[in-house]
């Protein structure tokens, strides 16, 4: 089972990772350029905590697990990342924009969660 964590959660954690690095480094305008256009529903400071929030996330599946300090900290940054990508399918349902990639990333944290639960409790 651990070895399913690291797989995923290394992969999840690149994603958010890039993901956050995008939303802190680009101007609110940038971002609505690139095609994420829900950027405009949210002020500069919103977009860029959002960014914030995904990188702490996707440091958080990683470096508990990996240190062995507080390792339930990992699922609880998966159910955290959930959350957020919960957030991001209801705004681009809102906004009528595809949503289905915010779906998958969503059950991407709930997955790297269940599994660093599995690995913790199991």
């Amino acid at each position: 089972m651990i070895i399913a964590y690291w797989i995923v959660g290394g992969l999840a954690a690149l994603v958010f990772f890039g993901a956050g690095v995008n939303k802190v480094a680009r101007s609110r305008e940038g971002l609505v350029a690139a095609g994420m256009t829900y950027a405009e529903d949210f002020s500069r400071t919103q977009n860029k905590l959002i960014g914030v929030a995904e990188l702490v996330g996707a440091v958080g599946l990683i470096l508990p697990m990996l240190t062995g300090i507080a390792p339930i900290l990992s699922p609880i940054a998966g159910v955290a990342l959930g959350v957020i990508m919960i957030g991001a399918v209801a705004t681009h349902i809102r906004r009528s924009e595809p949503f289905i990639v915010a779906l998958v990333l969503a059950v991407l944290g709930f997955a790297v969660a269940s599994l660093g639960f599995l690995v913790l409790f199991g």
